[in-house]
């Protein structure tokens, strides 16, 4: 059953709490919320098992965490920041996709942040269009044109993934949501890598699958040149997610390995 916290600038959120331990907090990328994300829920239940608490949550306009207006980047990490709250006052973060740049951007900012495990953060280099890509998508949004925004934030899918998601009625209905993804990742190109995340103090897990696309390689190899300590590595998986068994037993070592 859902268990719901309110935000500090009063958003409801739901999400999925498990397990006891040093704790993790799922940050979904573009798209995904609980009821459909079986993968992510498995990871999750897995992880408790090995002595991790788990927080699963529906972004900021998606499944039950229903919200009005306009979900700023701002709203998200006061949402993010919550959940940490519910924690127990520290956690440590797993982005997938462009949850990666909002995690980023939590521990920039100074939230407690322990630690962050990025799966495939879709981070280009300085300047490479992601400010005015992010621009686009808002327009359409403050048009009311949810489809319009939908299918530009995901132009550069391979078309048969953009047939389902455009296929998918709630995945329209949500695209508001993904303001605050477009903002991360467009904040996330606005200067050198090494400028906008060298002060992260805290262990940083960039992985990719052993099947991926071309930009998440030079990206986690970025994060670990930007970033002190920070390392990378291969997992099994491919489409741009995981496989929960291997991501858990990792996530598991990584969190409890990382606890002073």
């Amino acid at each position: 059953m859902s268990e719901f916290v309110t935000t500090a600038l009063g958003d409801r959120v739901a999400y999925d709490l498990r397990g006891h331990g040093p704790a993790l907090v799922f940050i979904a990328g573009a798209g995904p919320w609980r009821a459909m994300d079986d993968t992510t829920t498995r990871t999750a239940e897995l992880m408790a098992e090995a002595g991790v608490k788990t927080i699963v949550y529906d972004r900021l306009g998606r499944g039950e965490s229903h919200v009005d207006g306009t979900i700023t980047l701002e709203r998200e990490l006061a949402a993010v920041d919550a959940l940490i709250g519910v924690a127990g006052g520290s956690a440590m973060l797993c982005g997938h996709s462009s949850g990666c740049s909002i995690a980023l951007r939590a521990a920039v900012d100074g939230l407690p942040v322990d630690g962050l495990a990025l799966w495939e953060a879709p981070l280009g280099p300085p300047n490479s269009g992601g400010s005015e890509w992010a621009d686009a998508v808002n327009r359409h949004l403050d048009a009311g044109d949810l489809r319009g925004a939908l299918l530009e934030y995901m132009q550069d899918m391979p078309p048969e993934i953009l047939e389902i998601v455009m296929g998918i009625p709630a995945m329209v209905d949500q695209a508001e949501s993904l303001r605050p993804d477009g903002e991360s990742l467009a904040w996330a190109e606005s200067a050198p890598h090494a400028e906008l995340f060298s002060d992260i103090r805290v262990p940083v897990l960039a992985m990719v699958g052993e099947q991926t696309y071309d930009i998440m390689v030079p990206a986690a190899e970025s994060l670990v040149e930007a970033i002190p300590g920070a390392a990378w590595k291969q997992m099994p998986g491919g489409e741009h997610g995981w496989d929960p068994e291997p991501m858990a037993a990792e996530l598991a070592a990584f969190v409890i390995g990382a606890r002073p």
